[in-house]
């Protein structure tokens, strides 16, 4: 298998004449590699409003969901330790959720009914959205009306991760755990299981564990000190308004660190530090003789973990999600292809995959020995068809 280099190039071309001349995208950076080395990487696209400065590869993204595979794989360097198993309840390690019960009626001032749980909220159910919680932002429900009201946020919220986590177990869940998929603030709750298993916090436990290993050294929850030059505008489209600037680079919150350190959301990171993350993933768990997995670990997280092996579209009750529904299963932090014929994307059974809301993307296919890492800012990510299109053109590429 190789790839052809002229069907490579039409990636750039296809995003300046379709997103970038437009003015769809601020900018663009895709980073296409096979067995780790990388056969195709290209940037376009001012870095900052009014500034001619292009990004390039030293330029610093905010990956907001693609965070969440690095919190499951920290959760699983603990599982392989023994700290902790998949079935392990969650109030074992975080008492403050034993008295969750589930939604059966009320809320919008007048109080919750609810009912008891059919069975606790296990370690599995945070990996893989089943765990009955939700996100704020999907306004589709009296839950998440209530996320809303206590600022029960994961974006530069104003609570501590301890504080985040004592007000999630104050609230009904929308359903009992294991019973539906919904997108959620699962992972950030992972991602204070980690912290209470090893005793460290989020950040100093992925520096030591996930990012010097990897050498993945431009990756945090803030911008290094002194590059915060590195890191280009965030827009979000306004209905009637169109790309509106979010976060300014220069004057980013990502600049310092956040009062609640987001497993599910706050990551920062490059196009080439995810490509090692990602390198790893496609080796077993390995790269350049740093073990930060064992290959059956990263096997089991790869595997579609939806009971009745069901995809998201018999089982998510989200509005939002970062993958598409038909042929599509849930493994331990990623999306798992389980049919490219009901995805009608090409692609490969057990691809794995995950995106995050400023539209950036990643997936690992260990068929094909193929990763790519895609970067913008403009959220949110559902407003163009950019990663199925960018998907087509790199399969078409193989021959």
């Amino acid at each position: 298998m190789r790839f052809d280099p002229t069907r490579l190039d039409r990636i750039p071309a296809f995003i300046k004449d379709r997103y970038l001349d437009t003015g769809k995208l601020p900018h663009a950076q895709v980073l296409v590699a096979h067995r780790g080395k990388i056969v195709h990487f290209s940037s376009q696209g001012a870095a900052r409003e009014g500034a001619s400065a292009q990004i390039d590869e030293g330029t610093i993204f905010r990956i907001a969901s693609m965070t969440k595979p690095v919190t499951s794989v920290a959760f699983m360097q603990l599982l392989e330790q023994a700290q902790v198993a998949l079935d392990t309840p969650v109030h074992h390690v975080l008492p403050e959720f034993k008295d969750l019960a589930v939604y059966n009626g009320g809320g919008g001032g007048v109080g919750f009914l609810t009912r008891p749980c059919e069975r606790p909220m296990q370690m599995v159910d945070l990996l893989r959205h089943t765990s009955g919680l939700t996100y704020g932002f999907q306004q589709r429900t009296n839950i998440d009306a209530a996320y809303r009201e206590g600022k029960i946020e994961n974006w530069h919220g104003n609570l501590t991760l301890d504080e985040f986590i004592g007000a999630l177990g104050k609230l009904p869940l929308e359903f009992s755990p294991g019973e539906a998929w919904n997108y959620s603030v699962s992972t950030d709750v992972l991602g204070a299981v980690v912290e209470r298993l090893s005793g460290q916090s989020l950040h100093e436990y992925f520096r030591d564990n996930i990012f010097a290993p990897l050498k993945m050294d431009d990756t945090g929850f803030m911008v290094p000190e002194g590059q915060t030059h590195r890191l280009p505008d965030c827009y979000t489209m306004v209905p009637g308004k169109g790309r509106v600037l979010l976060d300014r680079g220069a004057e980013s919150l990502w600049a310092k660190m956040p009062r609640l350190v987001s497993g599910g959301g706050g990551l920062v990171s490059t196009a080439l530090d995810y490509h090692r993350f990602n390198t790893m993933l496609l080796n077993g768990g390995e790269l350049d003789g740093a073990r930060i997995l064992g290959r059956k670990s990263i096997e089991l997280m790869t595997l579609n973990h939806l009971p009745d092996d069901g995809d998201l579209a018999s089982w998510s009750r989200s509005l939002f999600s970062e993958a598409t529904n038909a042929g599509v299963g849930f493994g331990l932090g990623f999306a798992v292809n389980l049919d490219p014929v009901r995805t009608m994307i090409p692609g490969s059974v057990g691809e794995y995959y995950w995106g995050g809301m400023y539209s950036t993307a990643f997936f690992v296919d260990p068929v094909e020995e193929i990763t790519m890492v895609f970067m913008t800012q403009l959220a949110p990510s559902s407003t163009y068809p950019i990663r199925r299109e960018l998907k087509t053109l790199i399969y078409s590429a193989l021959v």
